[in-house]
């Protein structure tokens, strides 16, 4: 059988929160391959935007697929798993914080869903993407307001896209231990805040946003950070490309 054109019915399963409604759609109309996209990671102090892009198997859709933030840390590790094995295609890609701040969030978004569909190892015919921003493709690409807790195949990019910026976070928390990434992937929290007016920005702080912006900026050669303890020091000295320097704020 070819796994691209299925010919076998395609019911929704009830154990799935997101339908496959618009996959079966896409099948029935020549609109197959299609791949649902997402992203995670827009409103963080810290690390990239990531975004996922995903061709589910229509004879092997994973169970329980619902928007990643509906699902626990767990469920969504088991649901990863499922993902990247069973799917026909699963592509990953991300913009830095740098390049956040050089073209801004929604820029960055977008670059990082093309980046996504580019890496799918099977060209996509059609995409859906959660939101109402959709990125420009070569291909049609329809973009659906809460897809991630409808549309299956957007379900499992939200997934995917969650659990790969999760795991890159926590890679930076070893070269960044002060700020505690890991626990809270670049987010605002209280603990991210404090260690922000410790040690001041690392690298991959995005100097674009608030508390950073108009306080800091970033240089070509990174400084040693007053108040980070020595082994934090050695562990980022020659690491980073891009550093940072404070400036004095302005008061008006």
């Amino acid at each position: 059988m070819n796994r691209l054109a299925s010919s076998q019915p395609l019911r929704h399963n009830a154990a799935m929160v997101a339908h496959f409604n618009r996959e079966t759609h896409a099948i029935t109309n020549g609109l197959w391959p299609l791949a649902g996209v997402d992203e995670v990671g827009r409103g963080p102090l810290a690390g990239p935007v990531v975004a996922a892009a995903v061709i589910l198997d229509p004879d092997a859709v994973p169970d329980g697929l619902d928007d990643s933030k509906n699902l626990t840390a767990a469920r969504r590790e088991e649901l990863f798993a499922l993902i990247t094995e069973s799917a026909l295609a699963v592509g990953v890609a991300s913009a830095t914080a740098a390049e956040i701040d050089a073209i801004n969030i929604r820029q960055a978004t977008l670059l990082a869903m093309r980046r996504a569909v580019a890496a799918l190892p099977v060209v996509p015919v059609s995409v859906l993407v959660d939101g109402n921003d959709p990125p420009a493709l070569a291909c049609p690409c329809e973009s659906v307001i809460g897809g991630d807790a409808l549309i299956a195949s957007i379900a499992a990019a939200s997934i995917v896209a969650k659990v790969a910026r999760d795991a890159m976070m926590a890679r930076l928390c070893q070269r960044y231990p002060a700020y505690g990434f890991s626990s809270h992937a670049g987010y605002a929290t209280a603990r991210h805040r404090s260690a922000l007016t410790a040690h001041g920005p690392c690298a991959e702080h995005r100097y674009s946003f608030a508390p950073v912006k108009g306080v800091w900026f970033r240089t070509g050669k990174a400084p040693l950070l007053a108040g980070i303890d020595p082994a934090f020091q050695s562990a980022r000295a020659g690491a980073d490309e891009i550093g940072s320097e404070r400036r004095n704020p302005v008061v008006a």
